[in-house]
């Protein structure tokens, strides 16, 4: 249910505090007149029980707002985290119901940056381990054999606000810094550092001594470093995570650690938290694990807890969303009208960044219909955190512009005055850098539904939501028989077919987007690329 668009006052506001916060935040409510609620530890029944009437919760990782929540939170306006990560909110039910999502990017930046260091530190030299022994009454140096920081080159993937801090701190500590980003390549882009070279990711792991991981856990990063690139390591290399469980095939990491082709690892996050007694690293010497602190610092905890109380009121008292991860700094009423159009700009930024080999140099917004002026400038924004979430945890309607600059990504926009049959349309072309390559998607809403109705040359009707599966083949008969044959040997259903062709000089091609009910295996993907008539096959999750 969308909520209510009525001005509340501060003593009418319900403000529902839902983990362990520095009291800072209650002084800060206060201060600005709210009085908050603070119900720690809930299960999800329990939250939906507890949510009726609620106009903001405040959160940190431990509650999970999930679609059932935001659904029975009838007069829910906001959902402030206090930190970076949000993907213990569904952010999509979220918009979808018109609630801002907000997080706080700043305030543990400079410590989970440190943290990453330091466990770079401790795995360098066996400190954890040597105080083991040391308490069990073992004076020992036979084992510890450490190794110097100075000299050796230091592997930072994802180079945001935090992996930024992280470079700096090991360029200080006399490292080689070198870097990996997917929108900063190794031609095509320049480092926010200037003593950092960017490279692919595979270069990166083949040349580093240590590896530090600093980007989101999506499904495009699920694995990131999976067994194939942890083969790909230098020999002895060392591995630290500070940033999402799930980045590292956890079982892959234990073999390579069991055979010695890695000489170490350090953990602050794993895929499943706590880890079971069984779990392949708990019992390993030459891995640290610790119980995610990333933000766990006095200074971190106080900046969170202060900053997302001051944004949740200026949000009350002013209409304005700052920091908002699904919707611009933009009054609560102007947001409450435009929602589905910017899950739908998003969508079309998601795509097109997931449909472009190359990196995306130019992106050119047409909004056309109805919407006019802010509002219209408010959609290109989302288109923008469309195309660069996946590429950056705090990319945001706050610094999304910069960060496209930062990458040397043009935005042109343009009012258009015709949306034909439709009320509202967002056309968005993304080009490469030289416009080797091009591709246009137009979007619409049917209802509150989002809708894409082209992409390329081929005009369809296809809810952009889920996993998609795209491909571009000879057209000629069977070859669709011989698609949804394998597709459905895998057990995975086709919920519905946009088909469409075109002519490519002498030949004639098919584009086809089969909408399925789950990710496609990669085994299913290289079955389908193995086949005589096809020319490409692209999976794309919305």
């Amino acid at each position: 249910m969308t909520p209510s668009t009525q001005r509340l006052a501060p003593a009418e506001t319900r403000i529902l505090i839902c983990d362990e916060l520095s009291e800072i935040a209650v002084e800060t409510f206060r201060a600005r007149g709210f009085e908050p609620e603070v119900r720690t530890g809930m299960s999800e029944d329990e939250l939906v029980e507890a949510v009726p009437g609620v106009h903001a919760m405040v959160i940190r990782s431990a509650t999970k707002v999930t679609r059932r929540v935001i659904e029975a939170a009838d007069e829910l306006r906001v959902v402030g985290r206090a930190g970076v990560g949000i993907d213990n909110v569904d952010r999509q039910a979220a918009t979808e119901n018109g609630v801002v999502v907000m997080n706080t990017p700043l305030g543990n930046t400079v410590t989970t940056g440190e943290l990453a260091i330091s466990l770079m530190c401790s795995l360098s030299r066996h400190i954890p381990r040597a105080d083991r022994l040391t308490r069990g009454g073992t004076w020992k140096k036979k084992g510890l054999m450490g190794t110097e920081l100075t000299g050796k080159t230091l592997g930072v993937i994802g180079l945001g606000r935090i992996g930024q801090v992280v470079a700096h701190r090991a360029i200080g500590l006399k490292m080689n810094v070198i870097a990996h980003d997917p929108y900063i390549s190794a031609s095509g882009g320049e480092s926010p550092i200037s003593s950092v070279q960017m490279l692919e990711l595979e270069e990166l792991l083949q040349q580093s001594d240590f590896v530090s991981l600093h980007v989101p856990l999506l499904d495009t990063t699920r694995n990131l470093i999976s067994a194939e690139r942890i083969a790909l390591m230098k020999p002895g290399a060392r591995l630290i995570n500070a940033a999402r469980g799930g980045l590292v095939d956890e079982s892959a990491l234990a073999v390579a650690l069991e055979e010695g082709r890695l000489a170490g690892a350090a953990l602050d996050v794993l895929a499943e938290e706590p880890p079971s007694e069984e779990h392949p690293l708990m019992g390993r010497d030459d891995v640290i694990i610790t119980p995610h602190l990333g933000a766990s610092s006095h200074e971190a905890q106080l900046n969170v807890a202060s900053q997302v109380a001051e944004q949740i009121s200026t949000f009350f008292i002013d209409g304005v969303a700052n920091n908002a991860v699904n919707a611009p700094a933009v009054s609560a009423d102007t947001l409450r009208e435009i929602a589905p159009y910017v899950l739908l700009a998003e969508q079309l930024g998601a795509f097109l960044r997931q449909r472009s080999e190359l990196p995306v140099r130019k992106l050119e917004i047409t909004v056309s219909g109805e919407t006019k002026g802010a509002a219209a400038e408010y959609l290109s924004l989302a288109t923008l955190v469309g195309l660069l979430r996946s590429a950056e945890m705090g990319a945001n309607y706050i610094n999304a512009p910069l960060l496209a600059a930062e990458r040397g990504i043009r935005i042109l926009n343009a009012q258009g005055e015709d949306a034909g049959a439709y009320q509202n349309l967002i056309k968005v072309r993304a080009s490469s850098q030289g416009g080797e390559e091009s591709h246009v998607v137009t979007g619409t809403i049917f209802g509150r539904s989002p809708r894409f109705v082209r992409i390329d040359d081929l005009h369809l009707d296809l809810d952009p939501s889920g996993h998609l599966l795209m491909t571009q083949h000879h057209d000629r008969p069977g070859v669709m028989g011989q698609i949804g044959t394998l597709v459905g040997e895998a057990g995975v259903n086709i919920s519905r077919l946009e088909l469409g062709s075109e002519k490519k000089g002498e030949t004639s091609l098919a584009l086809a987007f089969f909408s399925l009910d789950r990710a496609p295996s990669d085994e299913l993907v290289q079955e389908l690329r193995d086949l005589d008539a096809i020319e490409e096959v692209r999976c794309i999750l919305l």
